[in-house]
């Protein structure tokens, strides 16, 4: 089980919504500046991630390699997907307190 699963049994019920959709009621609600900066180093750290991906496959083989494990893989990589929406909002969240 990992360690976000729990709240994901019923997603309508996760405080008020599911955590795609809590990350945006919290990301438009809070200061442009702090979201601008929480989500250059989400898109910054995917580019450091596919760098090193190309640096062993080209595009469309990357591309392809993708669609595959996530059509192999789709019940873990949702559960991840929703497990970054709660940490990005936390660290939103964290940064408005600063």
């Amino acid at each position: 089980m990992s360690k976000y699963e729990a709240l994901f049994e019923d997603e309508d019920s996760l405080f008020g919504g599911t955590p795609k959709s809590k990350y945006w009621d919290i990301a438009t609600q809070a200061n442009e500046e702090i979201v601008q900066d929480e989500f250059h180093k989400v898109v910054e750290k995917f580019a450091v991630m596919e760098a090193m991906l190309r640096e062993k496959y080209d595009d469309i083989e990357l591309d392809s390699i993708i669609k595959q494990y996530v059509f192999e893989n789709e019940e873990q990589i949702d559960n991840h997907t929703k497990g970054l929406y709660i940490e990005f909002t936390g660290d939103i969240v964290c940064r408005l307190d600063s």
